[in-house]
């Protein structure tokens, strides 16, 4: 394959460049859950270690998905965002965020940002763009707010007079309690104008404390984070915010199409609030 993971001529897995195949990343899993190709050992490794204490995993990465597509809906046609910033983009996976958006509003204008070299061999898928709108990637780090904050793509992209749609969906769980995600996220929410929004989704220790501190420590041992949070801890990231209802909930509960049977089967927590 010319991009992404894959066999070669001769069996071998081949990586674009910057690529560690030995070592297991979530982009990759999710990719390789979502039925994806652009994965290797390493990730499928530890995403089977997941299936084994989550036995649906791969369910909840798809309700996951849905969430993202229920949360632009919402975003464009009854909030009227026009600009999202969509912090851990991963591997493409259409429909990609812009093309959610635009189908309901063409002018709407993305920037994705992801630290992953694969997503970054990606990038220009996530940058078909319709005409009267525009998308652009940028390759940078969460930890690094302010590197984001200033990346000329993003300035020429979007204008941060107006309101923005801040995605952070499932990438929180990747930092460590002392990485302080909630000050990093706060410093992106704090650059945001007022009626701007902030979408969360967080893995949810609640939902099955046992299960969730296998994946934690299956994650550390492959070299990986992934930290589970309480729903107290992710409600933290919406601080003086206004939720969206129905507040931070599982997240098939999340403005759901249909009721779900039993909306706790995704073990993730969902929230969305606008600035006052």
């Amino acid at each position: 394959m010319s991009q992404g993971g894959g066999p070669g001529a001769g069996g071998e897995e081949v990586a674009p460049p910057g690529v560690d195949t030995s070592t297991p990343h979530s982009a990759r899993m999710y990719d390789w859950w979502l039925g994806g190709k652009d994965n290797f050992a390493a990730d499928r490794a530890m995403g089977d270690a997941f299936i084994q204490a989550i036995p649906t995993i791969k369910t909840m990465a798809k309700e996951n998905r849905k969430f993202l597509g229920r949360a632009v809906k919402h975003l464009v046609a009854d909030a009227g965002i026009r600009q999202f910033l969509d912090i851990g983009t991963g591997i493409p996976t259409r429909p990609n965020l812009h093309e959610d958006a635009q189908a309901i509003a063409a002018e709407t204008r993305v920037v994705y940002v992801d630290n992953d070299p694969i997503v970054l061999a990606h990038a220009r898928a996530l940058l078909v763009s319709s005409e009267e709108g525009r998308s652009e990637y940028i390759h940078a780090d969460l930890r690094k707010p302010q590197e984001i904050l200033a990346d000329p793509a993003l300035l020429s992209t979007l204008d941060l007079s107006k309101p923005v749609a801040l995605m952070m969906v499932a990438v929180l769980m990747l930092l460590k309690d002392d990485e302080d995600p909630w000050g990093h996220t706060r410093e992106l929410m704090d650059a945001l104008p007022s009626g701007s929004y902030l979408t969360i989704t967080h893995p949810g220790r609640e939902f099955d404390e046992e299960a969730m501190e296998v994946i934690r420590s299956s994650a550390e041992r492959g070299g990986m984070t992934v930290i589970p949070r309480t729903k107290v801890d992710v409600a933290r990231f919406f601080e003086g915010w206004d939720l969206v209802e129905p507040g931070v909930v599982p997240v098939m509960a999340w403005q759901p199409e249909t009721e779900p049977a039993d909306p706790n089967a995704a073990f993730y927590w969902a929230g969305m609030a606008r600035k006052r």
